[in-house]
């Protein structure tokens, strides 16, 4: 699989499928999740996404909604089916390889799957804000799970 993330196509239609088609689009009332809500103040983007973290630290479930551009909506869905399952350790492995990647410094492509179809947003600026939302969001309820502990 890892010729096909090489093909611009394939990496568009990935962005595009899960935009059109997004993994884990609904949020829940469930006491037992965490939220944050992340708003930018540049473009459409208007996110809340959840969490529930188990007490051993294993992410059970991940889902997200609102109002977000292309980018935003796929870079999002992409991490909720990324981060599903995971240990909080393995989770923020990943999570740093994306910003790595955004960042233009190495990363694992391998460890990213379909997150590298976001590799090349970083020439364009504007973009960057869009593809990193999502992950913001969930760094940031990883933090706070890990300081309650």
């Amino acid at each position: 699989m890892s010729s096909l993330l090489e093909d611009p196509m394939v990496l568009r239609e990935i962005i595009m499928d899960h935009y059109q088609y997004p993994h884990n689009h609904k949020l829940t009332d469930d006491a037992g999740y965490h939220q944050v809500h992340m708003a930018s103040e540049s473009c459409i983007d208007d996110i809340t996404v959840q969490s529930k973290i188990n007490p051993a630290g294993s992410i059970e479930d991940v889902r997200f909604d609102g109002v977000a551009c292309t980018i935003s909506t796929s870079s999002t869905s992409i991490m909720t089916e990324l981060l599903k399952g995971k240990s909080i350790a393995e989770a923020k492995a990943i999570i740093d390889e994306y910003f790595a990647m955004i960042e233009e410094q190495p990363y694992d492509p391998e460890r990213l799957q379909e997150a590298v179809a976001f590799k090349n947003v970083s020439k364009q600026a504007n973009r960057i804000k869009c593809a990193t939302i999502g992950w913001k969001a969930m760094k940031e309820m990883i933090e706070e799970w890990e300081k309650n502990q």
